[in-house]
């Protein structure tokens, strides 16, 4: 194949992965509001110059289609479907992965596009991983805990040579235990980090006696020294936030930058304790799911191993796209982790069984 053949033949798969992009962005549009979808409509806008770009590259050639790349196409598909994080989260490992910085065609604009686009639809998933971090935290904690002890427990009682009904019986008293364990820790920890990040609030009602402060004599400035501020500084917005009190414009005790909203972020304590109870249960129960349909012995530990093993790495998968970095790794990653947590334990058990017997 000609040189010349090659660069026609890639340049119609970019301008084909354009297409597509400009369709994920007007599909993630569709579902959001305000400022994020003027945002994704601007992107959407860009990836429209970058096809102009590549229809004028290849003149008579541009109506000859070809399939775009296949992560591309995944994208596209999600967007459709779900319009969620994980779509936000793929293209922003798309747009990083851009191949226009070694593209003789492109243009030394189209590559800092690129980096650009990389950099806005980071922050959009910044956002929506915020949104959703309390929740999504105690959700995947709880999964890979519930796989995790309970294929140790299970594989461990297992491999001391107990019956299949005491292996089951096991596996479903660990699955109760640890659920409701884990709810109730993550209850109490998500209502006191609330309480704690609430109690470095200032005090609604601080703002009420402003108007009676005197703008020169005054210890109001000490408040912002003591969130920070240099002692001019402090001044100015003490100065400040009792001029606006006086005249009755938004009186109000410390500027927004200077309260904690992080209680936003952790998700509520029941919202964290739900999401742990069921994902622990969830990833409790895939462990005794041979047992549970009347297997027992090698056969039935080694299915329970390769179920839990294909659970974590769709998890640690699931992590990596959630964080914009490539899944294969920390799938493996969690693959690992937990395998060597039941291995431990299965030597235990088998210790256990030795001695017992």
């Amino acid at each position: 194949m000609s040189t010349q053949a090659q660069d026609i033949r890639r340049w119609k798969k970019h301008l084909a992965n354009e297409r597509v992009e400009e369709r994920v962005y007007r599909s993630l549009a569709q579902k959001r509001q305000g400022e994020e979808r003027e945002i994704l409509l601007e992107l959407a806008d860009a990836e429209r110059r970058h096809q102009d770009h590549w229809i004028s590259r290849l003149g008579e050639h541009a109506n000859d289609t070809v399939r775009p790349s296949l992560d591309i196409q995944l994208l596209a598909l999600m967007a459709r479907l779900f319009g969620s994080i994980f779509v936000l989260a793929l293209a922003q490992q798309a747009e990083t992965r851009s191949p226009y910085e070694s593209e003789s065609g492109a243009t030394p604009q189209m590559a800092a596009d690129e980096r650009v686009h990389a950099e806005v639809v980071r922050a959009l998933a910044a956002k929506s991983r915020a949104r959703m971090s309390g929740n999504f935290r105690a959700a995947i904690f709880g999964a890979n805990d519930g796989l995790v002890s309970n294929v140790a427990l299970v594989l461990g009682v297992g491999a001391a040579g107990v019956s299949p009904h005491i292996v089951l019986l096991t596996g479903v008293s660990g699955l109760l235990a640890g659920a409701l364990s884990m709810a109730a820790g993550e209850y109490i920890s998500v209502s006191s980090q609330r309480e704690l990040i609430e109690a470095g609030n200032p005090d609604p009602r601080a703002a009420d006696g402003l108007t009676s402060l005197d703008i020169n004599a005054n210890e109001l400035a000490l408040v912002f020294r003591a969130r920070g501020m240099d002692a001019e500084e402090s001044d100015l917005a003490a100065r400040t936030a009792i001029s606006k009190a006086n005249s009755h414009r938004n009186p109000t005790f410390l500027p927004k930058n200077m309260t904690s909203n992080d209680t936003e972020d952790l998700g509520t304590a029941m919202g964290a304790a739900m999401s742990s109870f069921v994902f622990f249960a969830t990833g409790a129960i895939i462990p005794i799911l041979p047992y549970i349909f009347g297997m027992q012995g090698i056969p039935a530990m080694v299915v329970s191993a390769v179920l839990v093993g294909i659970a974590l790495m769709f998890t640690g998968g699931a992590v990596g796209v959630l964080s914009g970095k490539a899944p294969t790794p920390r799938a493996f990653r969690q693959l690992a982790i937990g395998y060597g947590a039941a291995l431990v334990t299965i030597l235990l058990g088998m210790l256990f069984g030795t001695v017992a017997g």
